[in-house]
């Protein structure tokens, strides 16, 4: 077989592929979603052990995320079901005598721009920060101490620095903890976008009670390990109370906004509006 028979063979493939109706396919199986998750486990374990787990885990990722690109675009890589197990799979909602059959609807069909979880996850950053740093003055009168605090995550260091060390000023460790704060706002802001239209009737309790529970549980089962530091001078109430501020602040602005629809059942290119040219 030439290259030109193979070449066809594959496009052949292709074509049927795209023409199989969207909502009678499923995704074809790939190992990029599994080995990008190891790849993100080593870089978890990378902040107990040492730098060669980070640089490992740091491969694994880039070679996951490699193969999971190229099973989803530009096109994704679909099979069709089988029609014996579509008819043993899908529900009749029809009712006898109440005309035509109705589809099943899929939830969320809409949910909220990602740029509104962008501010509102950098909104409820700051109103966290607003608390985290009336934490440092109330308690400790310094307003650098949950500021250095935070860079323990990263920085082995802070962790056996003295109290008056974590007091005072380090441009290095500011700006580091920026980064670090940034990131985990826009990060969980989000997450919102997504969340919040699963629970329709209450987006602030959801967003701005539930959420930051779950987090504080998930914190201080694993805080001993990621950040020793900060376990050793936090103060759980005023914990709970930047979570909520966190919370309700980008929850409130998250739900307030207007909402995109989810273009359930189109392929990738065309929820990314990509345009293909013409084969030649």
């Amino acid at each position: 077989m030439n290259k030109n028979e193979v070449n066809h063979q594959r496009a052949g493939a292709t074509d049927r592929r795209i023409e199989t109706p969207y909502s009678r396919a499923i995704p074809q199986p790939t190992s990029g979603p599994i080995v990008t998750a190891l790849g993100v486990a080593f870089l978890g374990a990378s902040m107990v052990t040492d730098y060669w787990v980070l640089a490992f885990g740091v491969i694994v990722v880039i070679v996951g995320m490699v193969v999971w690109f190229k099973d989803i675009f530009p096109d994704e890589c679909l099979e069709e079901i089988p029609a014996e197990l579509l008819a043993k799979s899908a529900p009749d909602y029809a009712i006898a005598g109440e005309g035509p059959k109705v589809e099943r609807p899929l939830f969320p069909a809409e949910v909220h721009p990602y740029r509104s979880g962008v501010v509102g996850g950098i909104i409820g950053g700051v109103a966290m920060a607003i608390v985290a740093c009336l934490w440092g003055i109330v308690k400790h009168g310094s307003v650098w101490l949950p500021i250095n605090l935070l860079t323990g995550a990263v920085l082995p260091e802070v962790g056996t620095a003295d109290l008056a060390t974590l007091e005072s000023i380090h441009p290095g460790w500011f700006a580091i903890a920026i980064v670090i704060h940034l990131a985990m706002s826009v990060a969980v802001g989000s997450l919102y976008t997504t969340a919040l239209p699963m629970m329709p009737r209450r987006p602030i309790f959801a967003g701005g009670v539930l959420v930051p529970l779950i987090v504080t549980g998930l914190v201080w089962a694993t805080l001993g390990v990621v950040n020793p530091a900060l376990e050793k001078y936090i103060s759980w109430p005023w914990f709970i109370a930047s979570q909520f501020a966190f919370g309700i602040a980008c929850g409130w602005w998250v739900s307030r906004g207007d909402m995109v629809s989810t273009m359930t059942g189109k392929t990738l290119a065309q929820r990314l509006r990509i345009e293909r040219g013409a084969d030649k």
